[in-house]
């Protein structure tokens, strides 16, 4: 069988302000051009459809336009929740998904476990059966413990503790002969590579499991949570989709695929990337004014490191030079070593004494900057 497996795509994400719907339609329309060009049996997106809890409309309406435009491609399609989705606002859509042939998989249910459990045959006739794990908070993994009757001594244990277990207790059909065993899942695995966007916050360690939890009997895990395209060193065979596109400056240097699997019960893996192309690149620029009037990247969003003294009227003399600088600072070589010593004495110091070591850090000795700052403290001072 062949699976056509992404994750991570973000869709609402704002980047240093600049909305970025526009390349959002272009690479899910491209990851459609690829499943009706490759006529996968299955698609998987495992994870982060969305880029906020609280998606707009209009990037509701693009997600699930695009998981209705590639039901249609013929395969069937298997989306989960992520770190940044609402599980209960995907699991909400369910009677729309459900209808449409979509299993939408967004938070642990109350009820049967066999739920994340979704099995399939292919037109070929070829069994599969899949384990489909929407991200789990570690607030919320006691919980899910409790619900799948694990004892106390278990709920215990690590975060990554009570994830191998519960894999290992929803994989437990894997065991059958003849049936292509799959897992999708959301989380960091112990030794992965970040890709530069993730919210830190769920990448840490306290989230990060060993690749040991995956039963060796799966033939295929795909997951979602890390933005690099990667293979992870794991009992069966492993692998980060990355994301379609580049979703902060951080993953300028990642190349933006999906993967294609060819599986079956008796053959190993094999994965190969196809590149997605639509989205505007991100690159960091850095120089003097004069440098950057030389820069060519009109199809690029930049980040740009500014190779001059702080003064106002900085950033929008660089933006005049490159309309699609979304990101503009000083380079940090460009800015005076901060004293230790001195920030550490900020106890009793007025707050013209603190703009003032503010000023000195950042090198900028414009004139009248103080004497202004001076003068409207005054102000705010006497209306008190």
């Amino acid at each position: 069988m062949r699976i056509l497996h992404t994750s991570d795509w973000h869709v609402g994400k704002v980047l240093k302000g600049k909305n970025r719907t526009e390349e959002h339609i272009r690479v899910l329309a491209q990851v459609v051009d690829i499943a009706r060009a490759e006529r996968p049996d299955l698609v998987i997106v495992a994870g982060d459809l969305y880029d906020t809890a609280a998606p707009t409309a209009e990037a509701t309406r693009l997600v699930t336009r695009a998981l209705s435009a590639l039901r249609k491609t013929g395969a069937r399609v298997v989306a989960i929740g992520g770190n940044h989705d609402n599980g209960a606002a995907l699991d909400a859509l369910r009677p729309w998904a459900d209808a449409a042939g979509i299993e939408l998989r967004g938070s642990y249910p109350k009820g049967d476990l066999n739920d994340l459990l979704i099995e399939g045959t292919t037109e070929g006739g070829e069994r599969w059966r899949l384990v489909a794990l929407p991200f789990l908070s570690q607030r919320y993994a006691i919980r899910a413990a409790e619900m799948y009757e694990l004892t106390a001594a278990e709920a215990n244990q690590t975060y990554a503790d009570l994830m191998a277990r519960l894999i290992a207790k929803i994989s437990a059909p894997f065991d059958e002969p003849g049936v292509v065993n799959l897992l999708t899942a959301h989380l960091t695995i112990v030794g992965a590579t970040t890709g530069g966007g993730e919210r830190e916050a769920h990448t840490i360690m306290g989230y990060a499991v060993p690749a040991t939890v995956f039963p060796p009997n799966a033939h295929y895990v795909a997951l979602g949570h890390l933005h690099r395209t990667q293979s992870v060193i794991s009992p069966c065979p492993t692998r980060y989709s990355g994301s379609p596109l580049a979703v902060d400056f951080g993953e300028e240097e990642n190349v933006c695929s999906v993967a294609i699997v060819d599986v079956s019960a008796e053959k190993a893996a094999h994965v190969r990337d196809v590149p997605v192309t639509s989205a505007l690149t991100l690159r960091t620029v850095r120089g003097t004014l004069e440098q950057l009037a030389t820069v060519n990247l009109p199809d690029a969003w930049l980040r740009v490191l500014v190779r001059e003294a702080p003064r106002p009227g900085l950033r929008e003399d660089v933006q005049e030079l490159l309309p699609n600088a979304l990101e503009v600072r000083i380079d940090p070589d460009m800015l005076p070593k901060s004293s230790g010593a001195r920030s550490a004495e900020r106890a009793g110091r007025s707050p013209r004494e603190l703009f003032g070591d503010y000023l000195d850090s950042r090198g900028n000795a414009e004139e009248g900057v103080r004497e202004l700052f001076d003068q409207l403290y005054d102000e705010v001072s006497s209306n008190k």
